[in-house]
Parts: C-alpha cells; sequence; structure tokens
C-alpha cells in the first residue's frame, strides 16, 4: 500500500469516530424553529446581569440552530479576542446539541479526546450552551470575557431565562 493511500484510510477513520464520539453525547432534544430576536434579547439581558452582577467585562452572542448569529453584544472594556470566541462557542454549541464544556472535558483527558480538535466548527472551551424552549434546541448561547466556567455560568443563566 502507498502511504499515501495510508493517510487516506487513516484520515477518513479519524473523522468517522470523531463523528461517532460527537453523536454519542448529544443532547436528545430535537432542533425547533430559530430563536426570535425578542427570545434571544431576553436571553442576552439575563446573561449580561450576571455578568455586570460579577463586574465580568464579555462578549455574548446568540445564534439559531444552524449557528447563524442571531444577537450580539459586548460589554465596554471586553478584550477584543472575547468577541469572535463568544460567536464560536455559541456555534459549536448550536450544531453539536450540547455545552461546549463537553468537547473541553474530552480534550482535557488527552488520548483519544484529542480527536475532538480535528472536529471541524468544534470550539473546545466551555462557556456556552444550548437554548431549549418546549423541549426543542432553538439556538445556542455564548460567552466570552471571563475564565471558562464564569462564561458558562453567564451563559447558562441566558438560558434559563427562557424556560
Amino acid at each position: 500500500m502507498s502511504s499515501r493511500f495510508v493517510v487516506k484510510i487513516l484520515v477518513t477513520m479519524t473523522v468517522l469516530l470523531c463523528g461517532a464520539m460527537a453523536k454519542a453525547q448529544q443532547m436528545p432534544n430535537p432542533y425547533g424553529p430559530p430563536i426570535s430576536l425578542e427570545n434571544a434579547k431576553k436571553a442576552a439581558a439575563a446573561a449580561i446581569a450576571e455578568a455586570q452582577k460579577n463586574k465580568w467585562t464579555m462578549a455574548l452572542a446568540i445564534v439559531d440552530p444552524n449557528g447563524t448569529l442571531v444577537y450580539y453584544e459586548k460589554l465596554d472594556n471586553t478584550q477584543i479576542g472575547s468577541a469572535q470566541v463568544a460567536i464560536s462557542k455559541a456555534r459549536t454549541s448550536a450544531i453539536f446539541k450540547r455545552p461546549s464544556k463537553s468537547f473541553q472535558d474530552q480534550v482535557a483527558k488527552g488520548g483519544e479526546g484529542l480527536r475532538y480538535l480535528g472536529l471541524e466548527g468544534a470550539v473546545p472551551l466551555e462557556g456556552a450552551v444550548p437554548i431549549v424552549m418546549d423541549g426543542k434546541i432553538v439556538g445556542a448561547i455564548g460567552m466570552s470575557g471571563g475564565t471558562s466556567a464564569q462564561d458558562a455560568q453567564c451563559a447558562q443563566a441566558g438560558a434559563d431565562a427562557l424556560k
């Protein structure tokens, strides 16, 4: 066998295994209609209130089930890099139907968990959660600017505002 053929087989196996691992941990909730702007603003207000209560400067992104940005907000003095990170975390959570922390946890395990680094669109950083309404995933909220745990705390406050 040529080395090129072996590489192709290994890449294919890695992609298939990553997909199988990702599917095994997804939320069972079906996707619903995209979150409305009104509901996105409600979730954002709760998440931003949590950040401000704790004096954390953060960026917030809310996406629909496809990962399309619906609402974005950045508190004054938030580091510039957090803007794109919040969007990427939210997209990860929406398209993979799970909190972004699940990817962080798998990567932290090392070994086979490192395969998640090759999963396109999966940002392995805590700080985003799906938004579930009437049992359906209508989007996701991602936060960035604090520690990963602080980002997740604020994102969860936003998602909980719509329950």
